[in-house]
């Protein structure tokens, strides 16, 4: 996703569904092979301890935040704050306070407004047209709990659903037929600022560099302090110094 945000620039809009699990909660050793999974696939570091310590029951608190900062026009960086939080960070995300406290520091987010919001039932009509959405796709989409498996990609103005088996390129494809254009990638240091905190893989879909490549150049600006590290879980996660 870092890498089709920053090649398709301003002409691309992202508008995050929440679709909501349970069930897959009540299983959280399993979960936790499947995260690790996903990490050693993807290369992004975790922390699955959460899931063995203090699992939190339910992912439908941290969509309902979701949701609630999508009224602020910051589902995106909302939703990015969960992921660290649960995922690096070991935050049982499943009660209001705890996700209030965890996305107060998203910039421009009103944490008050967040707070009223999430108690809304608004917010929860939202949350349940969501995931009507995520049951609204051809029957040939559904996985076993009767919707789209998650992540899944609709691309407006092509049509259809495409599930976390599509490939970035196929991603890129379905872009560029639905009218986006290519804009040039940024550098390290602009990658960091324009999307704040990221992992090597991300630095590197970002920029357009392998990923050795991009390795080499965080650690040279690691030395010339303009880059900083944090080891979080299983890596590092880089940001401006």
């Amino acid at each position: 996703m870092r890498g089709i945000q920053a090649e398709f620039g301003e002409g691309l809009a992202i508008t995050y569904v929440m679709g909501g699990l349970a069930r897959e909660f009540k299983r959280p050793a399993e979960t936790a092979v499947h995260v690790l999974d996903a990490s050693a696939a993807s290369g992004m570091p975790v922390d699955a301890r959460v899931w063995l310590e203090d699992p939190p029951h339910s992912s439908y608190p941290a969509c309902l935040a979701v949701v609630a900062a999508r009224e602020q026009d910051l589902a995106g960086p909302a939703l990015r704050r969960l992921r660290e939080g649960l995922m690096l960070e070991r935050r049982r995300l499943d009660e209001p306070e705890a996700l209030v406290e965890t996305l107060r520091t998203v910039p421009g987010l009103d944490a008050e407004r967040l707070r009223a919001d999430l108690g809304s039932s608004a917010v929860r009509e939202r949350f349940e047209a969501d995931r009507q959405r995520a049951r609204s796709a051809s029957p040939e989409h559904h996985n076993a709990a009767g919707r789209v498996p998650f992540p899944s990609f609709e691309v407006e103005g092509v049509g259809g659903v495409y599930d976390e088996e599509a490939t970035p390129d196929a991603l890129r494809a379905l872009v560029r037929r639905a009218g986006g254009e290519s804009a040039e990638r940024p550098d390290v240091p602009e990658a960091l600022r324009r999307f704040g905190r990221m992992a090597l893989p991300e630095v590197a879909e970002a920029t357009g560099l392998p990923e050795a490549q991009a390795a080499s150049e965080l650690w040279r600006l690691a030395l010339d302090h303009i880059a900083r590290p944090e080891r979080l879980g299983s890596g590092d996660m880089w940001s401006l110094a």
